[in-house]
């Protein structure tokens, strides 16, 4: 249990720091945004709070002394400096380091004592600063106990906040927390957690002790307890979610605005309503009697004493706070609740599968339905359809992740390697709400990191050079995704020199790739750069030269049944051209027939599907042409590339496939029709025949290939410059 719940606090915390290096990036750019500089003070504070909690006191240690240093920028004492954004991001990488179990005391010192050597001329100025104002964290507060074994009531109240922050609309909240009986067993404190709310503003806490058994019954590491806190603050709701980040699942958090009026006479049985503790009819039936209507609904148990006192007590604040306010209206937020949670990524993959397996089911199902010829049981087996793939739809979105999750962690490359190259460059993204299945997001990362490298190293000039040729001195990387059917395009654009033709093909002579004087096309020349040990460098730097980077680019994006693609400027710059499928797990396909086999065709890829009239009847060749509504059109016979003997039927048909810049045509010898299909991988044995990309498990339990449609077009384009 413990180590699931320190996996939650390790991937909210990277999460945390994700974030974390944006903010810092953007802040470089806007340094005097306040709305960043508290959200990097606000993420420190969270580390630090959380990772003191779960017990890694160096980290909270450490962090702690990054939050001094931005609550002293927050407060308008310090400045943001290149010095202090350098700094940030180098503990930031500590903290990531610290996560992982390497934990350098050393390291920590240095960065440490750099925060104080660069905050030391700021440090009689804060607390200047800090004698002007009452302090941020001074409570004063009662404690009562109820009578009849009522939950306790403890009030506190923040006489002031920082002098910047008077101006904020407060905004009064109802936050109910209910641990889960295993808290204890991982080392959270709940007390520390209501701590830092009561902090946070004026605090009217409610404790619940009405799970509390009998003493021979309690178990020490239980939690029995629960609390409703009446929190008036400035703070925003997302700053109170932040409290509770690091909880596990099965802990319950309301947090709901609650409209505080002029009228200070908030009636109780308004607030009992609104906490959907009693309906408004029963409500009205004990209007009419004498007694005070909340012993009233005690007494009929129709609420518990403990709600009462709750419920007594959100009276108390709300006319308390409504009479501070006077003639003050109130700014205040409709009632809101969290609504997303928190799914491993697992349970996602487990989903997706048995997802799968319902989809080949269905198949077996409406295959025998047919069979049978039963109206009912085809009937059921079309409503089954349906639901299937209603479900397999919703279970794909909760795969999609915006390509911006890995978007952002590029900044922080091209800033380092520009001051590494002492070049000026600016990263540029568009797209970034662009989704993709997670999986492949995962697998994009690596190809992504030496594309831009690539275009930071190679593409962009010194900024002397492109002063020279009359350019912007700062050179631009840009970073697309755009969706393109089923696909998504992504594309990596620099503003650099263009691709040196000559100096590849040299290169490429050298290397005895090609023999000297051989024509080839420019595609031919830059798609050189992806095979492997080639570089173009004069020397190996610790960013490129070894001719270790484009051959793996080239071999994760066909891994990923995706293509690359080059254009060129000389001058003015080059674009990399991925081509990425949505997802790969489930898609929409044609199944096609060649001989007794069975294969799939994406139906993402298909433009049409027509009768096969070769011009010059079957010549046996595996590629030749045909001319198709006018235009002449180079096809693959795949009865010949795949070596089918099997009986030649009477008449054959050819599907009409989109690659990424061109059609081609699959001459099959039946078109069956659309179906489901749930990709699987092949073993090593096939994994390297060229012209498939997975496998299916059809409704009868047969396998179905499916068919890698670029890699066929590859086929294609080689022999026609081999005739």
């Amino acid at each position: 249990m413990l180590d699931q719940i320190n996996e939650v606090f390790f991937e909210e915390a990277n999460e945390l720091l994700e974030s974390l290096e944006g903010y810092l990036l953007s802040l470089e750019e806007n340094p005097s945004d306040k709305e960043i500089i508290s959200a990097v003070f606000r993420i420190m504070h969270t580390i630090k709070g959380s990772s003191g909690m779960f017990g890694f006191d160096a980290i909270s240690s450490f962090t702690h002394e990054v939050e001094s240093a931005f609550d002293t920028v927050r407060n308008g004492v310090a400045p943001v400096t290149p010095e202090l954004i350098k700094l940030t991001l180098q503990s930031r990488d500590h903290i990531l380091d610290m996560l992982g179990g390497n934990i350098s005391e050393d390291e920590s010192a240095r960065l440490i004592d750099d925060f104080k050597q660069l905050m030391a001329p700021y440090k009689n100025a804060s607390k200047e600063a800090a004698s002007n104002v009452a302090p941020s964290t001074t409570v004063s507060g009662e404690a009562k106990i109820s009578q009849n074994n009522s939950a306790p009531i403890r009030k506190t109240s923040i006489t002031s906040q920082k002098a910047q922050e008077d101006t904020n609309p407060l905004t009064t909240w109802r936050i109910s927390f209910t641990p889960s009986p295993t808290i204890l067993c991982n080392g959270t404190r709940p007390s520390l957690m209501i701590k830092e709310l009561t902090e946070m503003g004026d605090a009217t806490v409610i404790l619940f002790t009405k799970n509390i058994p009998v003493l021979s019954q309690i178990e020490p590491t239980t939690c029995y307890l629960a609390w409703d806190i009446i929190l008036t603050t400035s703070q925003s709701q997302q700053e109170i979610q932040d409290v509770f980040i690091f909880l596990d699942e099965t802990s319950i958090i309301k947090i709901e605005a609650i409209n505080v009026s002029d009228d200070v006479t908030q009636k109780l049985g308004e607030i009992l309503v609104n906490r959907k503790h009693i309906s408004q009819e029963a409500l009205d039936d004990f209007l009419s009697e004498r007694k005070p209507i909340g012993q009233q609904l005690v007494d009929k148990h129709l609420i518990s004493s403990e709600s009462l006192h709750s419920a007594l007590a959100e009276q108390e604040h709300i006319k308390k706070v409504s009479k501070q306010k006077e003639n003050t209206q109130s700014n205040t937020p409709q009632s809101t609740t969290q609504q997303s949670i928190r799914v491993s990524s697992d349970k996602l993959d487990q989903l997706i599968d048995l997802v799968g397996e319902l989809v080949t089911f269905n198949a077996r199902l409406g295959q025998h339905a047919q069979m049978a010829n039963n109206p009912t049981l085809l009937m059921l087996s079309e409503q089954s359809e349906r639901l299937i793939i209603a479900l397999r739809n919703n279970a794909m979105d909760m795969r999609m992740l915006p390509i911006g999750t890995i978007f952002t962690r590029f900044r922080r490359l091209v800033h380092d390697l520009s001051a590494d190259m002492h070049k000026n460059i600016e990263l540029v993204t568009e797209g970034a709400e662009t989704e993709l299945d997670k999986t492949v997001i995962e697998k994009l990362n690596d190809p992504l990191i030496h594309m831009i490298r690539n275009s930071v190293d190679h593409g962009i000039e010194t900024r002397e050079e492109r002063i020279a040729k009359g350019k912007n001195p700062q050179g631009t990387v840009k970073l697309i995704a755009q969706h393109a059917g089923a696909f998504v395009l992504i594309i990596i654009s620099d503003d650099g020199a263009g691709l040196n033709k000559d100096k590849i093909y040299k290169k490429a002579v050298d290397k005895g790739l090609i023999a000297p004087g051989t024509d080839v096309s420019d595609n031919e020349i830059y798609n050189m750069i992806f095979l492997p040990g080639f570089s173009t460098a004069d020397k190996v730097s610790s960013v490129s030269g070894r001719g270790v980077g484009m051959d793996v680019v080239k071999k994760d994006i066909t891994a990923l049944n995706g293509t690359v693609s080059i254009e060129s400027r000389p001058g003015e710059g080059t674009d990399f051209i991925l081509k990425i499928p949505l997802t790969l797990a489930i898609i929409e396909g044609m199944l096609v027939q060649i001989g007794s086999n069975t294969f799939v065709i994406p139906l993402s890829n298909i433009q049409e599907c027509m009768e096969f009239k070769p011009e010059h009847g079957d010549d046996g060749k595996v590629c030749s042409h045909i001319t198709a509504r006018g235009e002449f059109l180079p096809y693959i016979n795949l009865r010949e590339w795949f070596e089918i003997t099997d009986p030649m039927p009477a008449g054959q048909q050819v599907v009409i496939v989109n690659d990424q810049d061109s059609s081609l045509g699959l001459v099959v010898d039946k078109v069956i029709g659309n179906n489901q299909t749930v990709i699987k991988p092949l073993g090593d044995l096939y994994k390297n025949v060229e012209g498939l990309s997975g496998a299916t498990v059809l409704g009868d339990g047969s396998v179905a290939l499916i068919l890698d449609v670029f890699k066929l077009s590859n086929v294609v384009k080689r022999t026609e410059m081999t005739v």
